[in-house]
């Protein structure tokens, strides 16, 4: 059984690296085709200029497996080069998958014939997880369950948004040495670059959360406040006044991302609509859920502005290499001011009195 595993468990998942591929050019030639090609040189450009726009804030949202696909490294550079202030995203990209290699693990390249499904009861008794064509080692992914039990159990027993929660992630890494490169949350907590994860417990990190409750019994115990979420990206954008939003997939990232507007509205402070917007995704828009919802149609709520925005229907790990990959070439990020928002949320800001509704 364990030579079977190995066997399975054989050839790594390699992350891209936009810093050595100079896709100007070939993004640059796209602008004269047409279809999806002209869609995302326009995306690739609005993105070059949110990075040159000195008084907008970036926000990135992350759905779909897109760590374990080899996208770590990009989005890692994109917080080392000061290319995003800010991060939305599924639990299952930031704790199972990139504080899951941070730990020491890897995602692993399914073999062809895996895809089709044929073998997952095979896969499932050598505790064998699949995504698509990708492996996880499921006894690797109980060590990430545990290790945020572990931290859980270390922290003051309150309510924490799960932004100071992965930062406290960030700081368990430190602590045990580990320093991993190209990881999102070890980059971000370098940075002072808050990650949220509006549903958080719907990951790993929901596993060890769970546990630590459980066993804390009627104590004092650690539990997560989407409430506060909510509010700490709102105060980031009531701070940044101008933002644009860098999103790949949909879902609750993109929600809870552009919904900022209508909180601070709600707060009785006058914000601006997002000014750019991109969004990569192969969702549909014709069943009306959110994840194919157009830009423009955010606009309607308020919280999209329509002069810089592009949807982009293209699978994600073909069309984030260029377009973050031409953001990064075209040189812009270099001009732009740290901006270190969790230094920000740690100082309790006075909020208006009243309210729009008030």
């Amino acid at each position: 059984m364990a030579d079977q595993k190995k066997e399975f468990l054989s050839q790594t998942i390699e992350h891209f690296d936009m810093t050595r591929h100079d896709v100007v050019g070939l993004v640059d030639s796209m602008k004269t085709m047409a279809f999806s090609a002209r869609d995302l040189h326009r995306a690739a450009d609005i993105f070059d200029r949110m990075l040159a726009d000195k008084d907008s804030a970036v926000i990135r949202c992350l759905a779909g497996s897109l760590i374990s696909a080899g996208l770590k490294k990009i989005f890692a550079d994109m917080v080392r080069f000061n290319m995003v202030d800010a991060i939305v995203s599924t639990g299952a990209n930031i704790v199972d998958q990139d504080f899951f290699e941070a730990l020491g693990f890897r995602h692993y390249v399914a073999d062809e014939r895996l895809k089709a499904g044929l073998s997952d009861g095979e896969l499932r008794e050598l505790a064998i997880d699949r995504i698509y064509d990708t492996l996880i080692d499921e006894d690797e992914l109980r060590i990430c369950d545990d290790t945020t039990k572990i931290i859980a159990d270390q922290l003051d027993p309150r309510p924490y948004s799960s932004r100071e929660f992965i930062r406290a992630m960030g700081e368990y890494l430190e602590s045990k040495g580990l320093r991993p490169k190209d990881s999102i949350v070890y980059e971000a907590y370098k940075k002072d670059v808050p990650i949220f994860c509006p549903a958080f417990s719907d990951c790993s990190a929901g596993f060890g959360l769970v546990a630590h409750q459980a066993l804390r019994g009627d104590e004092a115990k650690v539990s997560l406040d989407s409430a506060k979420d909510f509010l700490e990206l709102t105060r980031i954008k009531m701070a940044s006044g101008d933002s644009g939003l860098f999103m790949v997939g949909g879902g609750v990232p993109k929600n809870f991302a552009q919904d900022v507007v209508v909180a601070a509205d709600v707060l009785g402070v006058e914000v601006p609509m997002h000014k750019y917007a991109i969004q990569i995704t192969v969702a549909d828009v014709r069943d009306g859920a959110l994840s194919g919802s157009t830009l423009k149609e955010a606009s309607s709520w308020g919280k999209v502005d329509t002069a810089f925005e592009q949807m982009v229907y293209s699978e994600a790990t073909l069309a984030v290499p260029l377009i973050a990959g031409y953001g990064y070439h075209k040189g812009s990020w270099k001009k732009r001011a740290e901006r270190r928002f969790s230094r920000l949320l740690d100082t309790e800001l006075a909020l208006p009195a009243g309210g729009a509704h008030s």
